[in-house]
């Protein structure tokens, strides 16, 4: 059998657990020597492929990637950095080829999300043309929880968990204070077209916990009218309320209530600033007293609360990555396959890419209540299983003692190229 090396990259934002999925994919195979020679990172994402600027995993003790899996952010770095149509850009997909080539990469882990799962895509559909062996396997990722057919996506289940908490924990704090200050608590979430996110602020609140949460979905248009009546509902209730606003709130009209005119590296909008939007709205509305805050990064690097069941699955992906790719097949992605929700059970599947790239999983209708702002029974029972279960890192001193990997480069075989 001829030995190959195998490449892996980390794509686009990164999460609490996208280190354990990496942790999958190398621990995994090095245990196929007699397949797999070594695993080589990508700096940067596909940018270390393209500018060959690769890491060897190699160099890094048993015990350091085993600790990735505890490790919050990406071990190797990540960007955002859609490579164009083959038409369009044929030149760097050829480029990466040539870099495959000239290091004997016969496995291509491409760890992301929608945008990867094309990026993968298209670099196995070339490699066939051009007549060079390689196994293209998509590594699930994505706080957003958007790909589709898989059940859920690793990265989402820690943020969930993280907003969940933070909502529970702010909701106990404002109605501390509501009596003589603060009435209202607005916290902004991410979650660009999909409300996953902002759907588990809802859980926040249960039958032996109650709070009066409203959620403002991406998926349902923004009413003015109808949000300021829902939190004065709340606050003459309960005293309080809490908001948790998804950055991808549109009005009327479809726009976003945040967009500034700005556009990330994919062309996207960049959002952010919703949130203060909201606040404001209620102020003069309703003449209440508001606080407001932004979950940003900190939603998708919280490691030190990330969800157990979320761990496990993020680093199933990795090592089922490698087991697919052994096995011989090519342009797919490994898949979570829920089984049960009481017990929670699920097992890994696998996807084609043809049905997985540029497609998006919106929230069900059904899992969103009737009148707008809040989630269902059937969204909970979606939800729960997915945040439960602890999986703290080490700590010293305090803090979360998080690896940092040596990163040593490989030599470079090519000349310099420009992207």
């Amino acid at each position: 059998m001829v030995v190959k090396n195998a490449f892996y990259a980390q794509s686009g934002g990164v999460t609490a657990v996208i280190n354990a999925s990496a942790a999958g994919v190398i621990e995994t195979a090095r245990r196929y020597k007699e397949t797999i020679n070594k695993v080589y990172a990508g700096r940067n994402g596909i940018i270390g492929a393209l500018t060959e600027d690769l890491i060897d995993t190699s160099k890094d003790t048993v015990s350091a990637i085993k600790s990735l899996r505890y490790a919050p952010s990406g071990a190797f770095g990540s960007c955002r950095y859609k490579l164009k149509t083959l038409e369009q850009n044929r030149r760097e997909y050829e480029r990466l080829i040539e870099v495959f080539e000239a290091h004997n990469i016969g496995y291509f882990f491409y760890n992301g999300g929608g945008d990867s799962a094309d990026t993968c895509l298209k670099v196995s559909q070339l490699a066939k043309k051009l007549g060079y062996s390689i196994q293209a396997i998509h590594v699930p990722k994505t706080v957003d929880n958007d790909l589709p057919i898989t059940d859920c996506c690793p990265g989402f289940g820690s943020v969930a968990k993280y907003i969940a908490v933070s909502t529970r924990e702010a909701s106990f704090d404002v109605a501390s204070m509501s009596k003589t200050s603060t009435k209202v608590f607005v916290l902004e979430v991410m979650g660009r077209h999909a409300g996953w996110i902002a759907a588990a602020g809802g859980l926040a609140s249960s039958k032996d916990c109650e709070i009066p949460v409203v959620i403002l979905f991406p998926e349902i248009t923004f009413d003015r009218k109808k949000f300021t009546a829902k939190v004065d509902s709340y606050v003459k209730k309960f005293g309080y309320c809490s908001v948790v606003v998804s950055e991808g709130v549109k009005s009327a009209d479809g726009a976003f209530l945040s967009d500034q005119g700005l556009r990330d590296a994919f062309g996207h909008a960049q959002l952010g600033g919703v949130a203060p939007i909201v606040a404001n709205i209620i102020k003069d509305d309703l003449g209440l007293k508001y606080h407001w805050s932004v979950a940003d990064y900190l939603q998708r690097a919280a490691r030190h609360i990330a969800s157990k069941t979320d761990v496990d699955q993020a680093y199933a992906m990795g090592k089922a990555a490698v087991e697919f790719a052994i096995k011989g097949y090519s342009a797919v992605m490994p898949t979570i396959d829920r089984l049960s929700n009481n017990p929670y059970k699920w097992k890994v599947g696998m996807a084609q890419l043809l049905k997985v790239a540029n497609v998006e999983k919106m929230m069900p209708s059904n899992f969103i209540s009737k009148d707008g702002f809040g989630i269902t029974e059937k969204c909970r029972e979606y939800l729960v299983p997915l945040i439960r279960g602890e999986d703290y890192p080490p700590y010293k001193n305090g803090l979360p003692n998080y690896v940092r990997l040596k990163n040593i480069a490989v030599k470079k075989k090519l000349s310099d190229f420009k992207i």
